[in-house]
């Protein structure tokens, strides 16, 4: 029996949860981009998950919510959008073709992340993870073309499978204000007190830049 939709974000915040403890601050520069997925995210938000909160935390739940509004949009586009649907079988082909496809089979936590960190001025890359993708890409042939009213037809079609995903994620919104006590403690617990520690340190360092004291 499938799933309700109750049940799947009872569980994805539960993954979350678990998670959690295992997090640590990243030690890498970070990136100049912000994640799409993430930066004013209404789902996040529900979820009392504020902007101060490390990306990398917010990135863990927010993809797994992202996992759940997929599904029943793909449900939904099988069963009421037969042109979409026939489109996207065309293109899960041709992805299946690719020889290099290094953006599949991740963890949540890293789903949808750039596959290269930003590079350093003057150090350019010998090559890079998504350069490598994209020439995996390439080589495939292209889809076949669609007429102007398949174009038309497509296009309607997509309206309506991102008018139902914007359904979902309303719902699953309402839904995640239930969790947003657990998702809180968790963060209180296991997030904060890991910059404070950060936020500490650097103050230390700051400080007392030449104490002689310092090795």
């Amino acid at each position: 029996m499938e799933r309700s939709l109750e049940t799947q974000v009872s569980q994805a915040v539960e993954a979350w949860l678990r998670w959690v403890p295992r997090w640590e601050p990243a030690t890498h520069r970070g990136r100049v981009a912000p994640c799409r997925r993430c930066l004013g995210s209404p789902i996040l938000s529900a979820a009392g998950i504020g902007a101060n909160v490390p990306h990398g935390v917010q990135h863990g739940l927010s993809t797994r919510i992202k996992t759940i509004v997929d599904h029943a949009v793909a449900e939904y586009t099988a069963r009421n959008l037969p042109m979409l649907q026939a489109e996207l079988d065309q293109q899960a082909a041709r992805n299946r073709a690719r020889a290099y496809r290094p953006a599949e089979g991740l963890d949540p936590e890293y789903e949808g992340m750039p596959l290269d960190p930003d590079p350093v001025p003057g150090a350019p890359f010998l090559f890079t993870v998504a350069g490598m993708a994209d020439e995996a890409v390439a080589a495939l042939p292209p889809l076949p073309p669609l007429s102007e009213d398949e174009k038309a037809a497509l296009r309607q079609e997509v309206a309506l499978a991102d008018e139902y995903a914007n359904l979902v994620g309303r719902e699953i919104c309402g839904l995640l204000l239930r969790h947003r006590l657990s998702v809180q403690a968790a963060i209180s617990q296991y997030v904060e007190p890991q910059i404070e520690a950060m936020l500490s340190e650097l103050s230390e360092a700051l400080d007392s830049p030449f104490d002689p004291d310092t090795p």
